[in-house]
């Protein structure tokens, strides 16, 4: 996604998070000065992190998602939702990456699930899906991919628009060929 809107979207993502708040809040200082609070952690721990001159931050998630079939047997039938028929999944670790050097105004969300089971379950179920393709627009991401744990990605959306296709694929031989399809990628005076 476009690195200014970071903030936005880790605060789309605090919405995501369980209201029964289990650890301290946590403060964190982006790049651009920003200064939000998340009800995660950063390694296991609360302290405030100043990512002011980081390239990268590291959190501990956890996420209310939607129950479909695949959470309910992620869950072994036991779910109880909450009044908005979701169901809390973490840890799930999250990696951003500020500018990286391949792409500077750009920043990488990279959600890893803790388990092989976790895993299985972000391929399977279209609640989970949902909930990242819902980051993603909402953070005016370009892309958004899905690691199959295989020789292709998943593109779940790009620029703007719900997509099913893969890197590579017909569509797109290797990632440079999905990275020269973003708009702001392709014009440099875009903001």
């Amino acid at each position: 996604m476009p690195a200014r809107n970071v903030t936005r979207t880790l605060l789309e993502l605090t919405e995501r998070a369980p209201s029964a708040h289990r650890v301290p809040p946590l403060t964190v200082t982006l790049p651009d000065g920003d200064r939000i609070v998340v009800p995660f952690t950063s390694c296991f721990k609360s302290e405030p992190v100043d990512c002011s001159t980081a390239d990268s931050l590291s959190l501990d998630t956890s996420i209310m998602f939607g129950v479909d079939e695949a959470v309910r047997e992620y869950h072994d039938g036991d779910v109880e939702p909450d009044e908005l028929g979701r169901v809390q999944i973490g840890y799930i670790c999250l990696t951003v990456r500020f500018a990286p050097e391949r792409h500077p105004r750009f920043a990488l969300l990279d959600f890893t699930a803790a388990t092989s089971g976790m895993s299985r379950l972000f391929e399977r179920s279209a609640s989970v899906g949902t909930v990242f393709t819902d980051l993603t627009a909402a953070g005016g991401g370009v892309c958004c991919l899905l690691d199959t744990e295989s020789d292709t990605f998943r593109i779940c959306r790009l620029n703007g628009q719900p997509v099913q296709d893969t890197v590579p694929g017909p569509r797109f031989a290797d990632y440079r060929f999905l990275v020269e399809s973003w708009p702001e990628r392709r014009s440099p005076s875009a903001t």
